[in-house]
């Protein structure tokens, strides 16, 4: 675990992270330097929203990122950390495979020795509204094989994930209608009950039945994906997350 050297170059007692597809908010700087206050174990966590001007840009296959509160994710999108407990805690663990993860491990590592956290409403910062595509995103799923690693290192995420077991709420729906599907031989299509609540999950992300229609095999993939990354990751880590 290191301080990347960006950080160790910085001279202020607080580090202030957001990403290079952010744009900070007027007084962005001085709302993070609040929260923390005179703390030398705080982490405090701003408001992020998707950019105004790529608004109309929004589907189910693209990306940003919406903090309205404390969650259990801590991005470092828009965070800022003293810089004695970056240094007490070492920084981010560097072993991450891929680009997911570290930010939320550092924050629970930090959370873990005592820090508390704080929202900070006024610090905002405007996330970039991607258009991945859905083939993009069933790549992007081996980003989901150090999840288990993390809840491993941290149970108490569990205690932020549905059910306990599904890191996303959509990963339940779709294991309940992949069960339903396969019972549905047995139930006389009685089971298949259990595939309604994706659907309806799969017409709020694409506007109609229609648009659910079209889209669901894309859907699939892209959940499909996630699922099995996570469970090929939750037998190496023998910690289960779906």
């Amino acid at each position: 675990m290191v301080i990347p050297t960006r950080n160790r170059a910085a001279r202020g007692r607080v580090v202030c992270f957001t990403d290079d597809d952010c744009r900070a908010a007027p007084g962005w700087v001085a709302a993070l330097l609040d929260a923390v206050g005179g703390a030398d174990a705080m982490i405090a966590v701003g408001r992020t929203e998707p950019e105004p001007s790529d608004a109309g840009r929004q589907s189910a296959y693209t990306r940003s990122n919406l903090v309205t509160g404390l969650n259990r994710d801590f991005h470092t999108c828009n965070i800022a950390y003293p810089r004695a407990l970056l240094e007490r805690l070492g920084g981010f663990d560097e072993s991450f495979r891929h680009p997911a993860g570290e930010d939320t491990e550092l924050a629970w590592r930090a959370l873990e020795s005592g820090a508390a956290p704080r929202f900070a409403d006024g610090a905002l910062v405007w996330h970039a509204v991607h258009d991945v595509g859905w083939a993009e995103l069933v790549k992007r799923a081996r980003w989901r094989t150090d999840v288990p690693r993390l809840v491993r290192r941290h149970p108490g995420l569990r205690h932020h994930m549905h059910r306990g077991i599904f890191w996303k709420r959509e990963h339940a729906l779709l294991a309940a209608a992949l069960i339903g599907i396969a019972l549905g031989r047995f139930t006389r299509g009685a089971s298949l009950a259990l595939a309604l609540p994706y659907v309806r999950f799969c017409r709020g992300l694409h506007g109609s039945y229609a648009g659910t229609l079209a889209h669901l095999p894309a859907q699939l993939a892209v959940d499909g994906a996630e699922v099995a990354a996570l469970v090929v990751a939750s037998a190496r880590e023998r910690t289960l997350v779906i």
